[in-house]
């Protein structure tokens, strides 16, 4: 920093104290300029505020506000719609869905209607692409641009604007103490740093007509976006009544369990047959080496089990495994859950996500 600076530094801080400290008064500005700064200030805090709540209401996941905020407006135009980052919650439900409505197959009717609803599902997230991109566009982008710009502007008009004023009243204070020119000069400068401030504020409140277009704009997205989605369930709505009444048409199925096997008596067989009354085969006796071993190994293997499915755990008291992963048991807990341990930590985990290949003793 410069000597002149420094000492312009020293001039403004030493008016602060004086004014705060010393109940000194300075220059008043006029009532104009108060009601002028108090409805920029206003305008500007709801721009602010309204970027940030519908960036919100677009993508309440905080990662995903990230990218969202990242999103290029031209990608609509481009007709990358589809692919802007980041998943939908309705892509992720379509995805289950049809998943396993695939895995059910047409045999079973939840199934069918289950990969109906997920295509619907799809069509829904691609609706919120849709959106997000248009309220991007339209609203949140020229919103932004007014928070870059022009309230900058404002700040920096203002800020410069109370230097020159702390400036003027410091040499106000001396004046006979110091040239005439100077003190001057110094009104001329806070002069012209409050019509800037004034100048900036008030073409700030003349852009208001632009910003009644873009709440238009992002209303009528919002509107469009639920009259695609109002279409797309009206469509699934029906054809989910159609399936139901197909359903109901059906003839109930009576579960019919296959005959049992009759028991028998080995040695009435045997004798009935003419033959020589049969003995009980001999019990399993384990020889000095292979077999032994081989018992061995049976007896003291770990219970364990086979993961069928890929899990992610939604809590940390729950053990996240991948197709194919051997898991050691270490409990039961009830019809539904079993603790096992994998990779050195331990969890809970569904059952109808693994086999068991060693059972719990």
């Amino acid at each position: 920093m410069s000597v002149a600076g420094f000492r312009k530094q020293l001039i403004k801080a030493s008016q602060m104290v004086s004014e705060k400290v010393g109940g000194a008064e300075g220059t008043k500005l006029d009532e104009d300029f108060k009601d002028l700064e108090r409805r920029a200030d206003i305008t500007s805090k709801a721009v602010v505020e309204v970027v940030n709540r519908t960036t919100d209401y677009l993508q309440p996941n905080p990662a995903h506000r990230t990218k969202l905020s990242m999103l290029n407006s031209m990608s609509k135009i481009r007709g990358q719609a589809n692919s802007l980052g980041y998943p939908q919650t309705e892509g992720l439900l379509a995805d289950s869905m049809m998943k396993y409505g695939m895995e059910m197959g047409n045999q079973s009717n939840f199934g069918e209607a289950l990969q109906a609803v997920g295509e619907s599902m799809k069509k829904l997230s691609a609706t919120k692409d849709s959106l997000d991109i248009d309220v991007k566009q339209n609203f949140l982008d020229p919103l932004q641009r007014i928070c870059d710009k022009d309230i900058k502007d404002i700040q920096h008009h203002k800020k410069k604007m109370e230097s020159r004023r702390l400036d003027y009243d410091y040499k106000k204070k001396r004046q006979g103490k110091i040239p005439e020119e100077e003190l001057r000069q110094a009104l001329e400068k806070f002069d012209e740093s409050k019509e800037n401030a004034e100048t900036s504020m008030y073409n700030l409140l003349e852009t208001d007509v632009e910003q009644v277009s873009q709440l238009a704009a992002f209303v009528e997205a919002v509107l469009q976006y639920h009259r695609n989605a109002t279409e797309i369930l009206e469509e699934l709505s029906e054809d989910l009544t159609k399936r139901v009444q197909e359903c109901q048409s059906q003839p109930k199925r009576e579960y019919r369990p296959k005959p049992r096997q009759a028991s028998f008596d080995y040695d009435r067989t045997e004798q009935s047959n003419g033959g020589s009354p049969a003995t009980s085969p001999p019990a399993y006796s384990p020889g000095p080496f292979a077999s032994r071993s081989s018992f061995k190994n049976r007896a003291s293997a770990e219970p364990s089990c086979r993961a069928l499915y890929d899990f992610s755990p939604e809590n940390q008291s729950e053990l996240g495994f991948r197709e194919g992963d051997i898991i050691t048991l270490v409990s039961y807990i009830d019809e539904n859950w079993l603790e096992g341990r994998l990779h050195g930590k331990t969890g809970y985990l569904p059952i109808n996500y693994v086999e068991v290949i060693v059972p719990l003793p």
